[in-house]
């Protein structure tokens, strides 16, 4: 527990920078001036969870945009894992959202826990937006066929055909620790993920 409560303290610090860091650091950049797609506001929620806190994550196999494959179950055991569900690719919050995630590694590493990214969209758009936006320290993975099935397992598959922004948070077991679905208009806060994460290295 005392490595733990020192983690604490640490995250603090990042919170802080996270909060007062300006949208220009993040995805919403200058190098992304004039290519992102606005889709507006968007209906917040447009899904049901087909599982909970204390269940099994479903396994699966998703390919990675440098052509790796990824299986959930092969962390079983030794890693929690963190899934971020997002929208789309080349849109405001999902381009802020992931290359946030590069300032907060050392607090996903810290716990134990991997990141594992899920979008819709093909590994083309994949590769073109995340080489936009820098190298992202965590792999990530198109849902995009057969068309959004993982995120349908979950049930965060929107009638829309994009995945909710989601955030799933496994153990070391492949439990189901906690589940955030988000306003899809929202990021979600990182203090949020800091708690979560502390749960779970609470759990080994």
């Amino acid at each position: 527990m005392k490595k733990i409560r020192g983690i604490r303290g640490w995250s603090t610090a990042l919170l802080v920078f996270w909060v007062l860091l300006p949208a220009w650091a993040l995805g919403a950049s200058l190098a992304f001036e004039g290519r992102i797609f606005d889709p507006g506001h968007l209906k917040p929620r447009d899904s049901r969870l087909k599982v909970h806190a204390g269940d099994r994550a479903p396994d699966f196999e998703l390919v990675a945009i440098d052509g790796s494959r990824v299986k959930l179950s092969d962390f079983r055991g030794h890693r929690n894992v963190v899934i971020s569900f997002i929208p789309a690719a080349w849109t405001p919050v999902c381009s802020d959202q992931w290359p946030g995630y590069n300032l907060a590694r050392p607090l996903f590493e810290s716990h134990n826990a991997v990141l594992l990214g899920i979008s819709v969209d093909s590994r083309a758009t994949l590769f073109a937006w995340t080489g936009q936006m820098g190298d992202l320290w965590f792999p990530v993975l198109s849902d995009f066929w057969p068309h959004g099935a993982v995120a349908a397992k979950f049930g965060v598959l929107r009638s829309d055909g994009m995945a909710e922004r989601a955030l799933i948070f496994i153990d070391t077991q492949g439990v189901i620790s906690y589940i955030y679905v988000s306003d899809i208009n929202q990021r979600p806060h990182l203090e949020m993920i800091a708690e979560q994460l502390d749960r779970l290295a609470g759990r080994e």
